[in-house]
């Protein structure tokens, strides 16, 4: 949490700006702390703790605007830093678009606490988290001749923002999180090495999953073994939970402002228009209670709301900040989503495999990249083969091509299952018709 200390700190920060050459100013202070226990092969790898503070100010100085950070929080020491910020805004050159947001935009307060931030975060044993991490690598170790080695962890962090403006905006908010992860690798045909992981994470301790991570990372391994690439052609294309956001993030990025301003999106000027298939309805849900990424107000202090991105595949709204809005004489919206939610169907993973005749269920990506101005892309993935409805046979070394608009005009299913620690709510995913090239 934010002291009340650092909280004054900043208004005198934002105060003393306004009182020596600002016109406006905004000031954050951000601390947060975390810690990692590694374990490679069930011995102690790595053990890490940090602890952070920092502020920074904006400062909006006759019709020029700069921002700087530090970390050094004295009072004495700030005084020469906000002066040359000062100083050094005058020499750049004027933006008459860099302005504060209008106040009747931002968050007004008195809405439920979200449930963000473990009250005991403080609390637990360090030997604990260790043990976690440890325990996670013997559920792996010495359980199959063909393992290569074992990496597990356990890490934590808690963070906390505060953020002021000259013109009204005061706001501030918390979390925490907890994860533990096993990566495993194993020996396959030749000089293959399949590897594969299983985490979760949690905003509270005790939600937090503890035992089994290091099973499943080891049975998704070893599911891997026999992979090498099959014949090129269309196929349909089945995303499992845990990789279905990956197809999605071109298509924000294409929605956000900066790339709108600078001509940078393949979705410019497709408000309104038709852009995916009747199964793609994705709404921006920041107020989910106890939610990872849920949030009152954005980095500007704008409110946020409920929002449809897409509606049966029409493009319904932008990522616009005030900047942007500004230069491209539009109306504002929110600088970036919260909690993408897509509309679920009613079938999971193993359900909507079985439907699908000739096709490709993925769980990797591979790198790659997607053209931000035209939507061409191209992906490396591994998987498995699903023939008549049944996985026959695991695939690597493969890529898809194409571009996102025909992708997402060709979603022919959601499933149910979104994974329930991601902040973007994405279940599985079957798009038809998907080019492959392998053999």
């Amino acid at each position: 949490m934010i002291s009340e200390k650092n909280k004054q700190l900043a208004q005198w920060a934002m105060d003393f700006a306004l009182k020596n050459g600002c016109q406006a100013a905004k000031v954050s202070i951000s601390s947060g702390s975390h810690s990692s226990y590694e374990i490679r092969d069930t011995q102690i790898d790595k053990l890490q703790q940090a602890s952070e503070n920092s502020l920074t100010i904006h400062v909006y100085v006759d019709g020029r605007y700069g921002a700087y950070s530090t970390n050094r929080l004295e009072q004495n020491e700030l005084k020469n830093f906000i002066l040359n910020g000062i100083s050094s805004t005058r020499y750049l050159a004027k933006d008459e678009f860099r302005v504060l947001p209008d106040p009747e935009r931002y968050y007004q307060g008195n809405l439920p606490d979200l449930k963000l931030f473990d009250t005991s975060f403080t609390t637990i044993n360090p030997d604990d988290k260790l043990e976690i991490a440890r325990n996670a690598a013997a559920e792996v170790y010495g359980k199959d001749e063909r393992i290569v080695s074992v990496e597990t962890s356990f890490s934590d962090g808690e963070n906390s923002d505060y953020l002021i403006t000259s013109n009204g905006f005061e706001g501030d908010k918390s979390s925490s999180w907890y994860s533990t992860s096993a990566s495993v690798s194993i020996k396959g045909e030749g000089d293959a090495r399949p590897s594969s992981w299983w985490y979760d994470v949690s905003l509270y301790f005790n939600d937090l999953v503890k035992a089994g991570i290091g099973d499943k990372a080891l049975e998704r391994a070893l599911k891997k073994l026999g992979q090498h690439k099959t014949k090129s052609g269309k196929y349909a294309m089945v995303i499992d939970p845990l990789n279905s956001a990956n197809a999605l993030y071109p298509l924000v990025n294409a929605l956000r402002g900066n790339a709108l301003q600078q001509k940078n999106s393949f979705l410019l000027d497709r408000l309104g228009q038709k852009i995916g298939s009747d199964k793609f309805t994705l709404i921006d849900d920041p107020h989910q209670i106890g939610k990872r990424g849920a949030s009152y107000f954005d980095g500007e202090g704008v409110a946020t709301e409920r929002r449809t991105v897409f509606d049966e595949g029409v493009l319904k709204t932008y990522f616009i900040d005030t900047y942007n809005a500004k230069k491209m004489e539009v109306a504002p919206t929110i600088s970036s989503p919260s909690i993408l939610t897509l509309q679920q169907g009613d079938k999971n993973v193993d359900q909507l495999v079985a439907d699908v005749h000739k096709g490709i269920l993925v769980t990797g990506f591979n790198g790659g990249n997607c053209n931000s101005s035209t939507g061409d892309f191209s992906y490396g993935i591994e998987g498995f083969l699903i023939e008549n409805g049944k996985i026959t046979q695991p695939v690597s070394e493969m890529n898809i091509t194409g571009n996102m608009l025909t992708l997402w005009a060709n979603l022919a299913q959601v499933g149910n299952d979104p994974a329930p620690m991601s902040t973007w709510q994405i279940p599985s995913l079957v798009f038809e018709n998907v080019d492959f090239s392998g053999l």
